[in-house]
């Protein structure tokens, strides 16, 4: 793989949000499949929640785990349409220090091989607060599925080149300066 240089993969602790007024974890597929995909690309699973579609809700799990020192990814599913509880973009947006606008344009450009002109319902973001990176997608496991696969995977692997955020990201950014510093 020419995108994968020889660089060491470094493994990341990622927490999966599962947002839905109906599932429990025995029945929550998308959150499991997130935690299955995760976990089989060599990640540790640092936490994994359901809550309710709200926003005040979203936003304190979301928060306790940016202000973390052990969790570096969210990955969270479900709440990113048109219905009528949807308001996962309104509960993280404010808690970002900078939006990933690429994210949801090529979520959404991924999507469209996939379900045509419906992916204009998805409103997908992304982005990075405190050293952690952010991803919202469909509750759908195809969603999750494609989201992972199409854009997230590579984008936590220390490898992919010409770049990723796994460097961004608040424990390998202090592992990155004590190197630099035992270096010179």
């Amino acid at each position: 793989m020419a995108h994968k240089q020889t660089k060491a993969f470094v493994p990341l602790n990622i927490a999966v949000l599962t947002v839905s007024d109906t599932r429990t974890e025995a029945d929550d597929t998308s959150g499991q499949l997130l935690v299955d995909k995760l976990t089989g690309a060599g990640h540790l699973l640092a936490d994994k929640v359901i809550v309710k579609d709200d926003r005040y809700q979203i936003r304190e799990v979301v928060s306790r785990w940016i202000a973390s020192n052990n969790i570096q990814v969210a990955l969270i599913t479900g709440g990113t349409g048109f219905a009528g509880r949807d308001g996962t973009p309104e509960a993280v947006l404010p808690l970002f220090d900078k939006v990933v606008d690429g994210y949801g344009e090529l979520f959404r450009q991924i999507s469209y091989e996939q379900i045509k002109t419906s992916t204009i319902q998805s409103r997908a973001v992304a982005g990075l607060s405190n050293g952690t990176v952010i991803f919202t997608m469909p509750g759908s496991p195809n969603g999750c599925k494609t989201a992972w696969e199409g854009v997230i995977e590579d984008q936590l692997d220390s490898r992919h080149r010409p770049c990723n955020f796994v460097e961004q990201l608040k424990v390998v950014q202090r592992e990155a300066v004590i190197r630099e510093e035992v270096e010179a």
